[in-house]
């Protein structure tokens, strides 16, 4: 019996393993009914026995090989494109997905195969091993795939919902300070009240986003390099993070020429994070010393503060993502997620700059970041 002929045949056989195999997918099956697991399979299924029994030419054949060919059974590509749809939306991930195809060509074969009268089964063992192989190295191949698209996104919201604290604290900070020392009324005090909603109703959604991309992290940042003054980026760095915080007033000292070519935009974020980290670590808000160095070649930046020191075992992973001291970890909430130093060291990397840190309990923890003064 021809291989379409038998699947016409024995189609509801062969959905009923469909079936039982898409109930092991968990946790995403457990909540599915026999309908949804059974999705479009046979729909699938006649559609690749209709498209099997059509004649095709040896040209066409590798043209369809190459994905050159065109459309010939319209019905299977819109069930196979509704099934990858249904099987989104009801939780299932690529590798899940694709494992289920995987799983139905060998159910295919293996039951047509025992259906056969034949004096030499092996070429039909083989032929079922090779498809089991390749559609291994095709799930494999998905997998590797999926994961670095989803690391590219990650790092993207990761960074984006980080940065969004800093001006939102900023903001909202002002308005309380606005309402307390100035008397509003009427239209300016709705306009200070919306203000003060929208920003925490903004907040909130930002640390939705952070507990969403609490996964891989990676690849390089873009950067966009044109000159600028380190120092007067610091300045304004300095002013951001500390408004609406009258206690923070850290020390700014320039030593030589600050300027170079660099991506405006990235080493404000790497100024904002660690000027951040060195206020949430310090023992003192106003004892961060900024130090900005010039050399012939690149411009040298210190950032410093008093208090615990960091852990030796720690100092190794303190650029990672995702990585928090014991204290964040066991204290109260903080907006810290690990990814401040994280952002920072990829600045540097992205400006082929160098990071280094130092920590003890008698001179305190410095970062040290040299930038080369032409990034391009």
């Amino acid at each position: 019996m021809r291989l379409s002929e038998f699947i016409v045949q024995q189609v509801d056989r062969i959905v009923d393993e469909w079936e039982q195999f898409a109930k092991t997918i968990t946790p995403a099956a457990e909540s599915m009914d026999r309908a949804a697991l059974r999705d479009h399979s046979k729909s699938i299924l006649l559609a690749a026995a209709r498209d099997m029994s059509k004649p095709q030419t040896a040209s066409e054949q590798l043209a369809k090989a190459r994905g050159e060919g065109p459309e010939k059974t319209p019905s299977l590509d819109e069930a196979g494109a509704s099934h990858g749809e249904l099987r989104h939306t009801v939780g299932f991930d690529l590798v899940q997905m694709t494992s289920e195809f995987r799983h139905l060509r060998a159910c295919v074969i293996r039951l047509w195969v025992n259906s056969l009268e034949s004096p030499d089964m092996s070429y039909f063992q083989d032929m079922i091993r090779f498809n089991e192989a390749i559609d291994e190295a095709l799930a494999e191949s998905t997998a590797a795939y999926a994961e670095q698209v989803n690391r590219s996104r990650d790092i993207f919201l990761a960074i984006l919902g980080h940065d969004l604290r800093a001006p939102l604290q900023a903001v909202s900070m002002s308005t309380e300070m606005l309402m307390r020392k100035t008397t509003l009324e009427g239209d300016a005090l709705m306009c200070a009240n919306h203000i003060k909603r929208g920003t925490r109703h903004m907040a909130m959604m930002v640390s939705d986003l952070l507990e969403l991309v609490r996964s891989r992290l990676g690849k390089s940042l873009p950067i966009e390099p044109a000159p600028m003054d380190l120092a007067e980026a610091a300045h304004e760095a300095i002013a951001r993070a500390c408004a609406g915080q009258p206690e923070c007033a850290p020390t700014l000292d320039i030593q030589g020429d600050t300027r170079g070519v660099w991506d405006p935009r990235r080493l404000d974020q790497m100024l904002q994070n660690l000027i951040g980290n060195a206020l949430q670590h310090g023992s003192s808000k106003r004892e961060v010393t900024l130090t900005l160095m010039g050399d012939t070649d690149s411009v040298r930046l210190t950032v410093h503060n008093d208090g615990i020191p960091i852990p030796a075992d720690a100092i190794a992973t303190i650029f990672d993502p995702l990585v928090r001291s014991a204290d964040e970890e066991l204290g109260e909430p903080t907006t810290s997620l690990g990814l401040g130093l994280f952002i920072v060291k990829e600045v540097v990397n992205a400006h082929q700059g160098t990071i280094e840190v130092s920590s003890n309990e008698t001179e305190g923890t410095m970062f040290t970041v040299v930038l080369p003064r032409n990034a391009l």
